[in-house]
């Protein structure tokens, strides 16, 4: 049941809606009140909060999970790279919980009891992992803040400069958080939630896109020339006139670089900073523009990130290498490496990532408009690239934070019409990692339809060799005597139909022995006739082992012998000097069909798909041989 008491300091009505909320900000005097059963005592004025883009405000509602939820407090904190807000939430089951914003990401989570010992704050590093709460995470990010302000109902004491020590965990399957700052550790899981998906109502002057907030404008102190920051969350602005990159969340506009000498690089974005355009139907506008480079065997390696500010205080990346673009976005959920080295295979979203490239350096060189951190030329982080055309997965890690993120490779054209470019991007040069193989389509479709072709071939061809002959049409035994080898005459047999090709065999009992036979085909009733002469020889033996050489048997055809009745002459030829008897066994066949013109055919359907395959494995090649698996070659290649 809700509580409603008087503010002490002005009179005001101060509501505390949940029954684990002992502190309260009065929203007229910023008083903050703390609960005595059913008194309430000042003990002293709330810090102000700082103005943000924040889409929330205190009386917003949603829904998660079927249930209905009203935000009722709010945290804003202050980090190293920058603000971010946490939301006390009430729920219709009267469960309390938090929704953490920080740079466009949103996270709902529960404080759950911690029922077994938990590692100290200075043992964990980025990257550890450890079980907790039934589960396996991986620190992915440590942090000493403090709170700037507080904001309505908090279940917990707290003020500007109270300082939080708060260590993230991540998993494939959701998000949780240490929290430090008191003893013991309070510990929260939940999981990264769509800002839509919590389908938000009452938000900041009735906008679900986004807050406008007041621009800050101020010099250059390098250079002098004028810079603007956006918003508060903006923490790093690189002047476009001098490089030099100006803390923006500084009131002195401290540097955090230095502006580029004279003989240094300097590069200009594709697309102008303050470009607005649509990507897959949502807004976005270009505020930040990022050169990064990295040495692989000294060569250096120049490529462009572009900061995208989108709707409800999101962001997104653009990144572009010679001319290969890839719209990317930080995820929330990590990967499932299941803690396999970083070379091994992994998965996420239902696809199989492998490995491309490691780079142990990547060094940003040049910064030029706003930023949500405090970025500065110079500084660097590992990264390790994973593919899965047209996806790419990225890990950068630091010392103090890990970072995920998915990229989907795009075409130029596609970037062009996005933000209304009058001409058209450069062509990209090469071929580049998750680009996706332009010939895959068409070599699958042509594997296809090779192998429906194949099929209706070997169908034809059965069909011909059933229909068109290889019926046996004489079968005879003969025995050749030496001494007494005579012509000799075999049965007649028919060949009706069409002319065919007629094969006759000789099966012999040749052992280390020779004969020769002069055969003659003879139409009975015209005496037309086709001879052939054809000598069979075979010799075995043993000399290191068994051998043999030539054959027992033998085949000739005849081509285009017409129907009618016909019969064979055999004149046998015997060696001289092996009086052994040779038996001979003759088969006449009508000749199947040849195999030479289904080969022809098969050769000529395989030309297609060789050619295809062989396109797809070239972009393959040219794919991995700039990653860290290219394939090996020989002095002479």
């Amino acid at each position: 049941m809700a509580f409603t008491a008087s503010c002490p300091s002005c009179g005001a009505p101060v509501v505390f809606r949940s029954a684990s909320s002992v502190f309260a900000v009065c929203d007229y005097c910023q008083s903050t009140l703390v609960r005595h059963d059913q008194a309430v005592d000042d003990i002293g004025k709330m810090a102000a909060l700082v103005e943000d883009r924040s889409p929330l405000q205190l009386g917003a509602e949603g829904s998660y999970r079927g249930v209905h939820f009203a935000l009722i407090g709010r945290l804003q904190i202050k980090y190293s790279q920058g603000i971010w807000n946490e939301w006390h939430l009430l729920f219709d089951d009267m469960r309390t919980g938090w929704l953490s914003e920080a740079g466009g990401e949103y996270v709902l989570t529960f404080m759950q009891p911690v029922m077994e010992p938990l590692p100290a704050f200075e043992t964990l590093t980025v990257g550890r992992r450890f079980s907790l709460a039934s589960q396996v995470w991986t620190v992915s990010n440590i942090e000493e803040a403090e709170v700037v302000a507080g904001q309505g109902e908090l279940p917990f004491k707290t003020g500007g400069g109270y300082p939080l020590a708060a260590v993230d965990l991540r998993n494939d399957a959701g998000f949780a958080t240490l929290d430090y700052s008191e003893t013991p550790p309070l510990l929260f899981v939940g999981e990264a939630v769509d800002f839509a998906s919590l389908k938000m109502n009452g938000l900041r002057d009735g906008m679900a896109v986004q807050t406008v907030v007041e621009a800050r404008v101020f010099r250059c102190p390098a250079c002098g020339s004028p810079m603007a920051a956006r918003s508060p969350e903006i923490l790093a602005v690189g002047c476009a006139s001098c490089g030099a990159v100006v803390d923006a969340g500084d009131a002195d506009h401290r540097l955090l670089a230095k502006a580029l000498a004279a003989g240094q690089d300097r590069y200009a974005p594709r697309l102008a900073l303050g470009s607005k355009g649509s990507l897959e139907g949502r807004p976005v506008e270009v505020i930040g523009f990022l050169v990064k480079r990295c040495k692989v065997d000294g060569i250096a390696y120049d490529w462009r990130e572009y900061l995208l500010a989108g709707d409800n205080a999101t962001y997104r990346w653009l990144t572009e290498y010679n001319g290969h673009w890839n719209v990317v976005d930080v995820l929330s959920r990590l990967p499932a490496t299941h803690g396999a080295g970083e070379l091994n295979d992994i998965h996420h979203g239902g696809e199989r990532f492998r490995h491309f490239a490691t780079t142990p350096v990547a060094e940003v060189v040049q910064v030029t408009g706003q930023f949500t951190w405090r970025v500065r030329r110079g500084e660097t982080c590992r990264v390790v690239d994973y593919v899965a055309p047209p996806l790419m997965l990225s890990r950068e890690s630091t010392g103090k934070e890990i970072n995920w993120s998915q990229g989907c490779y795009v075409a130029p054209e596609v970037i062009a019409e996005a933000f209304g470019l009058p001409g058209k991007l450069p062509a990209p040069v090469g071929v580049y990692a998750n680009q996706l193989n332009p010939w895959r389509e068409s070599s699958v479709r042509i594997l296809r339809l090779f192998a429906k072709l194949l099929l209706a071939a070997i169908v034809v061809q059965a069909l011909v060799m059933l229909a068109g002959g290889g019926k046996q049409l004489l079968r005879q035994d003969f025995t050749f005597e030496p001494g007494r080898a005579d012509e000799v005459q075999t049965r007649e047999f028919e060949i009706t139909g069409k002319p065919r090709k007629i094969a006759v065999r000789n099966t012999t009992s040749l052992d280390n022995n020779w004969i020769g036979l002069d055969l003659l085909l003879v139409n009975k009733a015209t005496g037309a006739a086709w001879p052939a002469a054809r000598e069979l020889a075979f010799y075995s033996g043993y000399d290191d082992g068994h051998w043999t050489e030539g054959s027992r048997d033998d085949e000739v055809v005849f081509r285009k012998v017409p129907p009618g009745t016909y019969y064979l002459t055999v004149d046998p030829d015997m060696a001289p000097d092996r009086p052994v008897a040779v038996r001979d066994t003759i088969e006449v066949r009508a000749a199947g069909a040849g195999w030479s013109n289904f080969v022809i055919v098969v050769i000529f359907l395989a030309i297609f798909p060789v050619f295809a395959v062989s396109r797809r494995l070239a972009f393959e090649t040219a794919r991995w041989a700039e990653s860290d698996h290219a394939p090996e070659s020989g002095d002479d290649d």
